[in-house]
């Protein structure tokens, strides 16, 4: 555990006694929220980033010690463990590192090489490594036996070199030395297989493509896998495309390390080249084209994650009756009216649009509709016909002045999924699935983080490439993301669905759905201590989650904060000193600010936590998401067809990709302003500027209405570029002679090319 925690001190940039405490709190089975923010005392105050890292590292060095001690054991059992081997499998910090060392004796079935050592070759193998001046053939003519299989020089000769080249290829240092070659100064290149470009015309830009293996971006490698794997192009690996011949240099590192006279013995040339083209190459292509996919792997779960978060922690509209409307043609708009608290009040299809064209009707429906249940909110699906519908209620809205009610354009990102979902067939078992998503879309805009937790978040569609991923990866980056946003803002247990309770932390699905049951039977909770009468919620369960579980107008006013109720006691102790009955002391900010938090400190309660007491205590149940804000698309543009270079328009950010940030303005296909257009300055992330879920002013820079793609810009000074036909995709291959002087440029935001609209285009799928 020592060298574990070292190296995780090391990578957290902490110490080893933080590490080793948070540790022992994960494996008591504490979770990242509760450590995060109610064992700052224990950890040194490290945040929830800090403790996931932590927690996913110890995992894998924890299997790394697991695979260490067993190859030890068994390479101990051959009784083949030198010091020296012991020493460097000690040191070795990674499972690659590992593997290479064990190789040379890991179980194998029998090889080329392990056949010439039994039929007596070996010592012929050496004799020539050692001796190059020797003769090759007379050498190999004393190793002739035929009762072994060995008829000739020529087949004594083969044995001996698969020994060597099997030996050479088990070699771990000499394999670091490849891959560190390899890593500084091999590209990746791609061809177009022979026959495929009309089918593959959408990978045009890899058909003839190569670029530095170690500075390809995610989504550029995912696309060239998705793309292999389609059958459309071929992938290579080359060693160092600035020379004549890269794999010679390869053959002249193995000659290099084994001291190998290749001149005095074209023999020994020969094993070195034949180990680095048969044994070699391939294995260390299929390993750098396997690291490239895990670095691009987690390049896209990254960008998922980050999303989907500023997606959750999108400004909540608030507790308003709402009516939720899902646009649709043929099949109407299906409307649905919910209460502050989320409850269905009322339910119907209106058919405004082509071909039923029954406007003025719906419009008297829609009427009715609100001022029955007095709306106060109408969110309209971003989905087919949502522009026209956006009329519809435009006109509503003046109709009803006196209703004073606010529309908003609403993301149906996976609303259907919900629809279909068994969630949402127990919560609505008689309701249309159709009706279902205006529910959902309603309640959205009441509280996204509330009603997205509903859903599988890759459903919810802010990934990029999200489908090419480890999927067990990816849903648990995803879990996290969503688990850190629930108990950043908190529940309300008494109004909280079942979905939302299982991401609480210290529960699961069967302890919310206890709560939820137990309220059921017994009404509303009045305190949180009465959790504890909660079938199976357990003191470690109470202990974990009690802290971001809400309830409002109950017994103890601090039942609605944050302040853990283990710490109740030190909040009385605080409002005694200052004279005041603890109700007295919520929210008054002059009086808490006046006191100081050393003087509160115990052997139990530390600073920092006395610090974050007094400032929930100063603003109790504070809602860490933005304040809510809309965007107003631009009238007379709503399809693809109205947009105009030029033009500006107001927009909502849908997406955040490591190549720029898509954004919705109402025409039904989201535009893309690439990095290089986000700002006047350099920025190597987009998150530096937009996230999903920001309001933001685009220009219109190109509009190409066939391919439905969207050039926008966020320099507004910037002038619109004429309209030009698409360059041919150049190779970022160097030359032969300027490839070593050759430097990557610092900004690589450049105007969008073909590779990034076609990887938009696959983002939004």
């Amino acid at each position: 555990m020592n060298a574990i925690a070292n190296q995780l001190a090391h990578e957290l940039n902490a110490s080893v006694q933080q590490v080793t405490a948070a540790t022992q709190l994960l494996d008591d089975g504490a979770t990242v929220p509760f450590i995060a923010r109610y064992r700052k005392e224990v950890t040194g105050g490290l945040d929830d980033g800090q403790l996931r890292l932590l927690e996913q590292r110890l995992g894998y060095l924890r299997e790394l010690e697991e695979r260490r001690s067993f190859i030890l054991k068994t390479i101990e059992g051959q009784d083949k463990l030198s010091a020296e081997l012991k020493a460097d499998i000690d040191k070795a910090t990674s499972k690659t590192e590992l593997e290479d060392l064990y190789l040379p004796y890991k179980p194998k079935r029998r090889t080329k090489g392990q056949i010439a050592i039994e039929a007596g070759l070996e010592p012929l193998a050496n004799q020539l490594l050692d001796n190059p001046v020797l003769d090759p053939e007379v050498t190999a003519t004393d190793f002739i036996n035929p009762e072994k299989g060995i008829e000739d020089s020529k087949a004594a000769l083969d044995g001996a070199k698969f020994i060597l080249m099997e030996r050479f290829a088990e070699d771990a240092k000499l394999l670091a030395k490849l891959r560190s070659m390899l890593q500084k100064h091999a590209f990746i290149e791609s061809k177009v297989i022979a026959g495929k470009e009309k089918d593959g015309a959408k990978y045009q830009d890899y058909f003839e493509h190569s670029e530095a293996l170690s500075r390809v971006p995610s989504h550029r490698a995912l696309a060239m896998l998705r793309a292999r794997n389609e059958g459309i192009i071929s992938l290579t690996i080359n060693p160092d495309p600035s020379l004549e011949d890269g794999n010679a240099e390869c053959v002249r590192i193995i000659a290099d390390h084994y001291k190998l006279d290749v001149l005095a013995s074209p023999w020994l040339k020969q094993v070195a080249q034949w180990t680095w083209k048969i044994k070699l190459a391939l294995h260390l292509e299929n390993e750098f084209l396997g690291k490239i996919r895990e670095v691009a792997e987690q390049g896209a779960i990254d960008v998922f994650a980050k999303n989907l978060n500023d997606l959750l922690m999108a400004a909540p509209a608030g507790a308003k009756t709402t009516l939720g409307l899902d646009p649709g043609l043929r099949t109407g708009c299906k409307v649905a009216v919910v209460d502050k608290t989320g409850k269905l009040l009322d339910n119907v299809t209106i058919y405004p649009h082509a071909p039923q064209n029954h406007w003025d009707k719906s419009l008297r429906t829609l009427s009715q509709l609100c001022r029955q249940h007095k709306v106060e909110l109408i969110a309209i699906g971003n989905g087919t016909a949502s522009r026209e519908s956006d009329k519809l209620i435009a006109e509503l809205l003046k109709q009803e002045t006196d209703l004073k009610m606010s529309k908003v354009m609403v993301s149906e990102a996976g609303a259907s999924v919900y629809s279909a979902s068994e969630v949402a067939a127990e919560e609505f078992p008689n309701l249309d699935v159709s009706i279902r998503g205006a529910v959902s879309i309603a309640r959205r805009l009441q509280d996204p983080l509330a009603e997205l937790v509903k859903i599988e978040p890759k459903a919810i569609g802010v990934g990029q490439y999200q489908h090419d991923v480890s999927q067990s990866q990816l849903g648990q980056s995803l879990t996290a993301v969503v688990e850190d946003c629930v108990n950043a803002v908190g529940v309300d247990v008494n109004m909280a669905s079942a979905q939302l309770l299982t991401r609480v932390a210290g529960l699961n699905k069967t302890l919310a759905q206890n709560i939820v049951s137990y309220r059921d039977q017994n009404g509303t909770f009045n305190s949180r201590k009465e959790l504890k009468k909660v079938e199976r919620l357990g003191p470690k369960a109470f202990e974990q989650s009690a802290g971001f579980l809400r309830i409002n107008q109950g017994k103890d006013p601090l039942d609605s904060s944050a302040v853990h109720p283990e710490a109740y006691e030190i909040v009385k102790s605080i409002a005694a000193k200052a004279d005041v009955s603890v109700a007295e002391l919520i929210g008054n900010s002059g009086l808490l600010k006046s006191l100081s938090p050393q003087d509160f400190v115990t052997d139990k309660f530390g600073l920092p936590t006395i610090s974050d007491i007094l400032a929930e205590l100063d603003k109790p149940g504070r809602d860490p998401r933005p304040e809510f804000k809309t965007a107003s698309f631009k009238d007379g543009v709503e399809k693809i067809a109205d947009l105009k270079p030029g033009m500006v328009l107001e927009g909502v950010v849908s997406n955040v990709a490591n190549f720029g940030a898509f954004v919705d303005v109402g025409v039904h296909q989201d535009g893309l302003v690439h990095i290089s257009s986000l700002t006047n300055k350099f920025v190597s992330d987009p998150r530096e500027v937009v996230k999903a879920g920001d309001i933001v002013k685009v220009k219109v820079l190109e509009v190409d209405v066939e391919r439905k793609r969207i050039s926008f810009t966020m320099r507004l000074d910037e002038e619109v570029r004429e309209k030009a036909p698409a360059a041919k995709p150049k190779t970022n291959k160097p030359s032969q002679a300027t490839a070593k002087k050759a430097k990557p440029k610092q900004n690589n935001n450049a105007a969008m090319g073909n590779a990034f609209a076609e990887a938009f285009a696959k983002l939004k799928k």
